[in-house]
């Protein structure tokens, strides 16, 4: 019997946030192994982004946002709790503990996810996935509306459960924001008819994506398909809507382009994929 392959998206983030990252996330695409990005379509240069990514055929999905101090996109008077003085939460954190206390309306989150969906349209985006930045898609009350909206538009959605390694103690504090992502995204109910959910990797690895570390995920991934977030960027760039963020964007870069890393793929057999190429091919 032949054992499935691995089938592999690459996926950048944060497309549309700000120039460094969108040029690190293309050349990332033009020179090595990125399929995929997703847009934040409130971004500042997500229009641009979304224009060069089309003319050099990025494949592009949709980063569904709650927070960051980004403007909403929905009108902001009608989303005043998910953008309390007209702009989204600074942190997941900050979000997270609204939410789950009662303090956002659900029916404004609701609103604000398909006028962030209709705003990356408006751009030229065909979208072809959905995520969330910082990774609420998966709460509780959250996870069913973002679901919703894929089962509507009929478009899979990142699901971020990959399996705690031992390596990952040396570095307590992301291994416990990925176990928890983790135990969240394997406790949820079924995905709902039409919903596909593509397990996901690259939480833990976050903002320290070296070549290392990247091909240690390459090398742990078994058959079937996944995808692999990361956050290429090129130096060290501020950015105001997150001005504490401070991630390795060149470092994931240059491993995103590295030929060994090249070399590992192939040596695995593992297939390069974006998600419209993974859903023609099943």
């Amino acid at each position: 019997m032949t054992s499935r392959p691995t089938r592999l998206v690459v996926n950048a983030d944060d497309l549309g946030l700000h120039p460094s990252l969108d040029a690190g996330i293309l050349r990332a695409h033009r020179e090595g192994i990125v399929t995929s990005a997703t847009l934040l379509a409130m971004g500042p240069t997500a229009s641009e982004a979304a224009s060069r990514a089309k003319t050099q055929g990025l494949a592009v999905g949709l980063h569904l946002a709650l927070s960051t101090r980004l403007a909403p996109a929905a009108p902001a008077e009608s989303v005043s709790t998910v953008a309390p003085g007209g702009r989204l939460r600074g942190s997941w954190a900050d979000f997270a503990r609204d939410w789950l206390l009662g303090n956002v309306r659900r029916e404004e989150v609701a609103l604000e996810l398909d006028a962030q969906l209709q705003r990356a349209r408006e751009l030229g985006v065909a979208v072809d996935h959905l995520d969330g930045h910082q990774h609420l898609h998966v709460l509780p009350g959250i996870r069913p509306l973002v679901e919703s909206l894929a089962a509507r538009e009929k478009l899979p959605v990142r699901w971020p459960d990959a399996l705690p390694r031992v390596s990952w103690l040396r570095t307590p504090g992301p291994a416990l924001k990925t176990t928890l992502l983790t135990v969240l995204a394997r406790t949820a109910p079924r995905a709902p008819q039409g919903v596909r959910r593509v397990s996901a990797g690259g939480v833990f690895e976050a903002g320290r994506l070296d070549e290392a570390a990247l091909l240690a995920a390459l090398d742990a991934l078994p058959s079937g398909d996944f995808e692999l977030g990361c956050h290429p960027g090129e130096g060290a760039p501020h950015v105001p809507e997150d001005p504490a963020w401070r991630y390795g964007w060149q470092a994931e870069l240059a491993a995103l382009t590295s030929p060994r890393v090249r070399a590992r793929l192939d040596e695995r057999g593992i297939q390069l994929h974006s998600y419209g190429t993974l859903a023609s091919a099943t």
